[in-house]
This record gives structure tokens, sequence and C-alpha cells, in this order.
């Protein structure tokens, strides 16, 4: 029809459904991507030292050290949750905008 269709008249955009679908899958691979990466780099040998007057090596139980290839992977995973984060919340607020002004189409 044309500039002035009312939104029953208008034919619905594929385009808007697209990143719908996108972005989580985007998210989710991303977490998971993330999180296979730090499990994968988690053998770090550990911290220890040489006390040369005692001839004994030292080394403390207990500690650990996030290796490099870890940090990548959980920033990655990072990424990935807040990429989800923002997406649910850019769909909440285009559901509540679409029930507090039902005339305007989304």
């Amino acid at each position: 029809m044309g500039e002035n269709a009312t939104p029953e008249e208008r034919p619905v955009s594929k385009r808007g459904k697209v990143p719908a679908v996108v972005v989580p899958l985007l998210g989710v691979a991303a977490v998971l991507f993330g999180c296979l990466i730090a499990y994968l780099n988690r053998d770090f040998t550990g911290w220890f030292a040489y006390a040369p007057l005692s001839n004994t090596p030292f080394g403390a139980n207990g500690a650990a050290f996030v290796t490099q290839g870890t940090q990548v992977g959980l920033a990655i995973a990072g990424a990935g949750l807040l990429l989800l984060a923002f997406w649910a919340g850019y769909r909440l607020g285009r559901r509540a905008s679409a029930v507090s002004n039902p005339a305007q189409p989304h």
C-alpha cells in the first residue's frame, strides 16, 4: 500500500529475526569455546623455590597460578556471557515496549 499503511497492513520483515537467533548462538559458542580453552590450559606446574642453605626444595602446597591460556579462555567466556546478558536485556526491553505501546510496530 504505501507510506500511510496501518501496522496491520505492513508486511512482516524477516530482517529482525536473524539477529534474534545469531546473537545468542554466538554468545553460547563463545562461552563454550572459552571454557574449553581454560580447561585445556590448566596444567601449570606450580610454584617452587630452592633453599640453597638447607639443600631442599620448598613447594607451597595449595598455591595455584593461572596460566595465560586459562586467562584468555576465561576472558572469552566472560565476553560470551556479556553478549548473552546484552541480548537478554535487549529482548526484554523490546518485549516491555511492545506491551506498553502495542500500536507501534517493532
